[in-house]
């Protein structure tokens, strides 16, 4: 009987006692429902209709104008192409504040853009590294992204605490890493994760571009077999998402202060080690910026985060960026598992991008205020 685990992401994650959430095929539902009964496993239906969710989503589309840059609508999902088209626009019509650039190439050949946020005040600045959409389903992280930038470039003038980032930071913004599998969530398969590369052996597609950094590499919480979700690929930075973004990131190691990915769903703040249970050096400085960050972020709409090691806090994975980000002497790293925590799961409604977004913002700002306050 085959299923899709949303969360956890692998099935060695599924203990007693723990929430395993999965999608169930229609035709499925009908022998999966009597197993779970004779075995006495609670469950709820929490989308009872699927298709009928993602057209919600998707099927709108020629109703709305989404494509009009000066109009651009923040508060509903965009297609790849919109999304670039977005950041050609900034990078012409913001030149004062944004650079946009490319760090290479997808599998596919499209290009891997970056925008670069800043003032040009001075010639050494410190940077934070954002990216979003790593997992090709979890579109409310490139919605994340869009917004972040949005309030930099509408609020640099008029908040202080945006100015003092901009001015003292440089941020570099991938609002889609995995450009292929995005494309391919909107076009064929809402729920796809992984990259698109092929392997020819098992003609499965795709490798998780969240396991596939060169950090304890393809050990426990992944998977070596092509067709799971969870797997490491071939061999470390066999991704040409993941090796250009490695490449980029080790040649600015000496400026990057803090590096931020954004995934969903769990509502969590997560820090090293995602690959083992151990205590990171800095572990007072990390601790207490993940405590100022959900702190503001609940102060928005009273949304509560939980926050820890990565290991402990959700589960053990090896290979991650985060975990790479840090063993590559970035201080401060976090990823980040939005909203929420299985109710809507990778469908969380367009009508809660404004106030995930909202709370989102003020807990980066806290995360990049406390680096710029110097923790010891």
């Amino acid at each position: 009987l085959q299923v899709d685990l949303w969360q956890p992401s692998s099935p060695s994650h599924i203990a007693e006692g723990t929430v395993t959430d999965v999608r169930v095929p229609r035709n499925a539902s009908r022998s999966l429902l009597p197993l779970l009964q004779q075995a006495n496993v609670p469950y709820t239906i929490l989308i009872a209709d699927l298709q009928q969710a993602i057209d919600n989503q998707t099927g709108l589309r020629p109703h709305r104008s989404r494509r009009s840059l000066s109009g651009y609508n923040y508060e509903v999902y965009h297609s790849l192409e919109e999304i670039q088209d977005w950041m050609y626009h900034l990078n012409r019509t913001h030149s004062d504040l944004v650079h946009m650039f490319s760090v290479g190439e997808s599998y596919e050949g499209r290009p891997l853009f970056v925008l670069k946020l800043g003032t040009r005040s001075r010639p050494y600045k410190k940077a934070v590294w954002i990216d979003c959409g790593i997992h090709a389903r979890e579109w409310i992280g490139p919605a994340f992204c869009q917004w972040f930038v949005k309030e930099a470039l509408q609020t640099y003038q008029t908040d202080p605490a945006m100015r003092k980032m901009l001015t003292q930071l440089y941020f570099y913004v991938m609002p889609v890493f995995n450009v292929d599998g995005y494309q391919f969530s909107w076009t064929n398969d809402r729920f796809w994760r992984k990259t698109r590369s092929r392997d020819r052996r098992f003609r499965c597609h795709g490798v998780d571009a969240n396991r596939n950094w060169k950090v304890k590499w393809c050990d426990e919480g992944a998977s070596l077999h092509p067709c799971d979700d969870t797997y490491c690929g071939p061999f470390p930075e066999s991704e040409p998402e993941v090796r250009a973004v490695a490449h980029f990131l080790r040649r600015q190691r000496r400026q990057l202060r803090a590096y931020l990915s954004f995934h969903a769903y769990a509502q969590m703040l997560l820090y090293p080690y995602s690959y083992k249970y151990a205590m990171i050096p800095n572990f007072s400085c990390v601790e207490s910026a993940a405590y100022d960050a959900v702190t503001a972020l609940q102060s928005a709409y009273g949304v509560q985060y939980r926050y820890g090691p990565a290991s402990s806090t959700l589960y053990v994975s090896s290979g991650s960026s985060m975990d790479w980000a840090y063993r590559s002497g970035v201080p401060y790293a976090f990823a980040f598992e939005l909203r929420d925590t299985g109710t809507h799961g990778f469908l969380l409604p367009e009508a809660l991008i404004r106030p995930t977004c909202a709370e989102t913002l003020l807990a980066v700002r806290a995360i990049a205020l406390h680096l710029l306050a110097k923790c010891r």
